[in-house]
This record gives C-alpha cells, structure tokens and sequence, in this order.
C-alpha cells in the first residue's frame, strides 16, 4: 500500500529535514538483503529516539500503513523486506554504546550499533561479546537481536538470545516498553525479553540493548582436520562431544565449500579434501594447548589424514570461512541458502542424505557451517532463468527440509523464517502453536502494521 502525501506530510513532522527518505536512490538502497529479493519501500525514515519510533508507529497504526524495520540489511530470509510496500524503518542511525559497566560485565547498547566494532571496544578492556555472526563486520547489534543471530561459537557460548538480559523496545501499537533485567538473575513475570529476541522485528521496534559480557579468554587455538571421506568429517563432530570437549567451534566445510572458499582468499584450504573440520579452543593457554591435544587424538582415530594449528593462517583461514557466502556465486548467479539443523549424532546421515540429493539431481549443492550444534548450511546455486532450474531447486528444498524434520531437526537455526520460509513453517509448527503465535502478534500488534508478511503469511 504507497504511502498518502498526509502520511509522509506527518513522518516529516515527527523526523525533521533530512530523516525521510522519498527519492527512489534511498529507497532502493534499502529494498534488498542477501536474499536477492526486491522489495522498494515507498519511503525511509531513520529515526534517533525512542519517541520518534514511537510516534512513526502511532501514526502508522492510525493511518493504516505498514513498517518494515531495517537493521544492516545482512538478512538471509528478507525479514527487513518491505513486502507490502510502506515504510522502512532503519535504526542506522540509532549507534551509540550506551554505557560499558566492567565491574558487573554488562553494556548498554542502541540496535544501530555493529557487532564486529562492539565486540572490539569490549576485547580492549579485557571483555567478550562471543555471538559472531558471519556478517559481525557490517550487522547491527539490533538485527542480531530480531532475528536471533548465531555463529561459529555458537556451540561452547550459545546464541545471540543467551546473551540478552533487557530490552527498551516500541511495540506495533506503538507503546513504549521495558522488559528483562540488569542482573544475573531475575524471574519476575513473562519473559517478554526472549519473547522478543529472535521475533524478526514482527512484535516490537527494539531501541536499546542490554547486553550480558564475559571476561576475555586469555588463549584461542584454530586447528585443522583434513578427511577424505565426509562420513569420517561427520562422525567426528560427535566422538569429539563424547570425548569430554566442548571446543568453541566445529565448522564443516564440504570439497565444493572448500574449492569455494580457497578459489576466493588463497587460504591453503586443501581443495582435494572430502572434507574439513575447523575447530577452535579457547581458555587459558595451558587449557587450550590441551584441548588441542584432544581434539587432534580423536580427529586422527576418526579417520582425519592430517591436523595441524593454523597458527599464522588463523585470521586467514576464518575470513575464507566467513566469506563462503559471496564465495558461492562462482557457481552461478543465484543462490538457495537454507540453515538446517539436525542433533550432533543425526549429522553423518543428513550428509550422506544431501550427497544423495546432488548426485541425483545433478544441482551444485555446497554445504557447510557450524557442525558442533548441528547447523548445516545447505546452499543450492542457479540460474533462474534457466527453465525449471527454479522448480528443481525447490523440490530439493522439500526434500531436505523433510528429512531435517524426519530427523528431529528445525529448518531454521539462525537465518528466521521472514517471508522465504513461510510456506514450510507450517510442517514444523502445529496449528495450536501457530494460533498462540498470532495472538501473541495481536497482543503487540493489533493492527499487523509491523512487518507484514514475515513468519505466518
């Protein structure tokens, strides 16, 4: 629905001169993610306050025209998509770090604020940030916390949610809130701030963040195992977890990731290699050089024909992962990326299961991702103007999305459904659970003007 000239004659009002973006260079600079999809907005406003959110939600709710609020844009599922048309609203320029309390390892952060900078202010002062999404260099902290952001360490630290303890946000009617604590502990009511963690900007406008810290480990150790057989790289996630370690990250890189990756940063990944596992552990350095001993025992007796510490290719080897994404696209020029995740034990068998899907179907089928919690990033590259090339990859998609649910696994670690994945929510979602979901949307959101579209249709 374009937005009326009384709208945006009151959007001005509430933003002052500069803050409403109506030309269609700002609008298409904020009409696509990383999924490829355009969706233009017919406006952009970026606000600074709270009461500026609050009053464009208002004023969206009595004019009847829908929000999209817009982080970095790094998305994967077109959750800051403007789907519906209407207004994106961007907190870019909302990027203060509040307030860095040391002594009870707590910050206070605005959404606009990136992850990768955050994280180097907290390092300086002897503190950790561990969520590290691969997009940390350009995501905001707001966007990690709307979609429930993941990473690499994932599996020793946990998730973006884990690190969330309050929130100051606006709700789609409009009202200004306060929920979670600034404590280690706190059980007063509903859980409103994990409610809205991970809710993919459907319920509320997050405005400020309170983050939990922990100290910085003083050591971190990235290592390599080589396999020939994927099989062998996949059954070593769980030996490793049965051993007794818990290192701060496993990542798995199939040969097509690895031909990938090397092609694109000249890292020395070996590119003959069935597979590769890239593990790291951090700790104290006596602790770390000990996990290190471990892992390598375990990695060798399951079959890995070479380990090694990366020592001066560390920072190297993490970009050549980190930048698999945009690697991809030698393949060709779109990409399906879907972020599965299945138990540890059920890994080796949804490998074996996704090599069967690309040798049948003849589709490049890369995948890779963070193996020590399971998550699989399962990428099919194409050329939809190909006839059918479309229509194939999707029935690949049902496939693997199938027997990731067969499996007990989700379709969704890290990326949120947004409106890409909507059409399966319902094979993992129950109808009872659903119709709870959408009232606890009706409950933010009387009106659905906040991000349409997303997670339910």
């Amino acid at each position: 629905m374009p937005l009326k000239e009384a709208a945006l004659k009151h959007l001005r009002g509430i933003l002052g001169p500069g803050r409403l973006d109506v030309e269609i260079e700002g609008r298409a600079c904020n009409a696509y993610d990383a999924t490829g999809q355009i969706h233009t907005p017919d406006a952009v406003a970026y606000p600074e306050t709270k009461d500026e959110i609050a009053a464009i939600l208002r004023l969206a709710n009595a004019m009847e025209f829908p929000v999209a609020p817009r982080g970095a844009g790094t998305g994967m599922t077109g959750g800051c998509l403007a789907v519906q048309g209407g207004l994106v609203l961007s907190t870019a320029r909302m990027r203060r770090v509040v307030s860095l309390d040391p002594a009870n390892m707590v910050a206070r952060v605005e959404p606009g604020v990136v992850c990768g900078r955050f994280q180097e202010e907290v390092e300086a002062m002897g503190l950790f940030y561990p969520p590290d999404p691969s997009s940390a260099a350009f995501s905001t902290l707001g966007g990690n916390v709307a979609e429930c952001a993941g990473g690499p360490r994932a599996v020793k630290y946990g998730v973006t949610r884990d690190y969330v303890l309050g929130l100051e946000a606006v709700t789609g009617a409009g009202a200004c809130i306060r929920c979670g604590v600034q404590t280690a502990k706190g059980v007063v009511g509903y859980d409103l701030t994990r409610l809205i963690t991970g809710s993919e900007g459907t319920l509320a406008v997050i405005t400020q963040i309170t983050l939990r810290l922990l100290p910085k480990p003083a050591s971190t150790l990235t290592m390599t195992a080589v396999y020939d057989s994927v099989e062998d790289a996949a059954r070593t996630v769980s030996a490793i977890f049965q051993a007794g370690i818990v290192p701060c990250a496993i990542e798995y890189l199939d040969q097509a990731a690895l031909v990938c990756a090397e092609d694109y940063m000249r890292a020395g990944l070996p590119t003959d290699a069935g597979a590769v596992l890239l593990l790291a552990a951090d700790g104290s350095l006596s602790q770390t050089r000990e996990d290190a001993a471990r892992l390598e025992e375990v990695c060798r007796f399951r079959g890995a024909r070479a380990f090694e510490a990366a020592g001066e290719k560390t920072e190297k080897l993490w970009a050549a992962r980190k930048s698999l994404s945009p690697a991809l696209f030698r393949h060709g020029p779109h990409k399906i990326n879907e972020d599965i995740v299945v138990p540890r034990s059920r890994i080796p068998e949804m490998v074996r299961k996704i090599n069967e899907i690309r040798e049948r179907t003849g589709l490049v089928m890369v995948t890779f991702g963070h193996a020590g919690d399971g998550n699989m990033h399962v990428n099919i590259m194409l050329d939809k103007n190909n006839p059918g090339a479309l229509e194939k990859a999707d029935k690949a998609v049902d496939e693997v999305f199938a027997l990731t649910l067969a499996l007990g696994g989700t379709i969704s670690g890290e990326h949120g459904v947004g409106a890409t994945k909507m059409r399966w929510f319902g094979q993992e979602i129950h109808e009872e659970e659903r119709a709870l979901m959408l009232a606890v949307k009706r409950a933010f959101d009387p009106k659905g003007i906040l991000n349409p579209g997303k997670i339910f249709g």
